[in-house]
C-alpha cells in the first residue's frame, strides 16, 4: 500500500491514494492552515470509522439482518503535550434495518474491533477504545 502527499499552499497537502483517490489535508488556521481540508489526526478517526463501519455492515449482511442504513458517530480525546497521540475513542454505531438482533450486532462490532480492522487494532495500542450501538426499526 502506498500514497503520495505533495504540498499545495501553506501548509495544505494533497494526498493520491495508491487507488488514486485524491484529498486535501490542511492545518488549522491557528496554526498556520487555511481550512482547506481535513486536519491529518482528522482522517486517522475517519479511516478508524470507515473500517469499522465496512466490516460491521459486512459482517451484519454475512449474518443475513436486513440492515438499511449505519451511521457512526466517532469522538475522541487527545493528549495535551507533544505528541498529541488519541488517548481514548468512542465509536457510537447507529444501525437501522428490520428485525435487527442485537446480540448479533453486538457480535459483529466486536469480532471488527478486535479480529478485522485493522486501524482499530492499531489505535487501541495508544488508546482506550469503547464501542456503542444503537438499533433503529426501518420504516417499511
Amino acid at each position: 500500500m502506498k500514497t503520495q502527499i505533495s504540498l499545495k499552499d501553506g501548509v495544505a497537502f494533497e494526498a493520491i491514494s495508491g487507488s488514486g483517490h485524491l484529498l486535501t489535508m490542511d492545518g488549522a488556521p491557528e496554526a498556520g492552515g487555511k481550512n482547506l481540508g481535513a486536519r491529518p489526526m482528522e482522517m486517522l478517526l475517519m479511516g478508524l470509522g470507515g473500517c469499522s463501519a465496512y466490516d460491521v455492515v459486512t459482517i451484519l449482511r454475512k449474518s443475513r439482518q436486513s440492515i438499511t442504513n449505519l451511521a457512526l458517530e466517532v469522538d475522541a480525546k487527545r493528549a495535551e503535550t507533544d505528541p498529541k497521540i488519541f488517548t481514548s475513542i468512542h465509536l457510537l454505531f447507529k444501525i437501522t434495518g428490520h428485525d435487527l438482533k442485537s446480540n448479533i450486532v453486538e457480535r459483529a462490532i466486536n469480532l471488527s474491533a478486535k479480529k478485522y480492522c485493522s486501524a482499530s487494532i492499531m489505535l487501541g495500542k495508544s488508546a482506550h477504545i469503547t464501542h456503542d450501538y444503537e438499533i433503529h426499526s426501518a420504516s417499511d
